[in-house]
């Protein structure tokens, strides 16, 4: 289960942010969504990565901040995944680097997708447990 592709559990149409959006309009869309990051992404390629961690540290020192830029507050040194990588290498840079979402892009860094650490956690369980334990009684009224 952890040797399968990245490929077969990713997103494969994420929401993502434009490096033109201001920092308002990207917190409304996380808001919206509920979302924690974002893939920045313009003419299909990853520019980055914003964080409501990086909407948050902007805002709490500057309240003219919303009107910032995304590409002046995203993060730019960003680990990725491609999608014929490993379940389990996604496994392990979230533990290893305890963060929680990894874009997946090819050799040309072109988006692909994204993965999260809760699509390895869903993953692994349903192949151990392919039938609902909690609220089984429901789905089989």
């Amino acid at each position: 289960m952890l040797n399968e592709e990245v490929r077969k559990i990713m997103s494969k149409d994420p929401i993502v942010a434009n490096p033109e959006s201001s920092i308002k309009e990207v917190s409304e869309l996380m808001t919206e969504y509920k979302l924690q990051q974002l893939p920045v992404v313009e003419n299909g390629k990853l520019l980055g990565l914003i964080t409501s961690y990086d909407l948050w540290k902007n805002t709490l020192k500057d309240h003219e901040a919303a009107n910032r830029k995304v590409r002046q507050v995203m993060n730019t040194n960003v680990l990725v995944i491609a999608p014929k990588d490993k379940v389990g290498t996604a496994a392990e840079l979230f533990i290893d680097k305890r963060f929680k979402t990894l874009p997946v892009v090819n050799l040309d860094n072109d988006l692909k997708g994204v993965i999260t650490a809760f699509d390895v956690i869903k993953h692994v369980f349903k192949k151990e447990y392919p039938t609902p334990i909690l609220y089984k009684e429901i789905l089989e009224a």
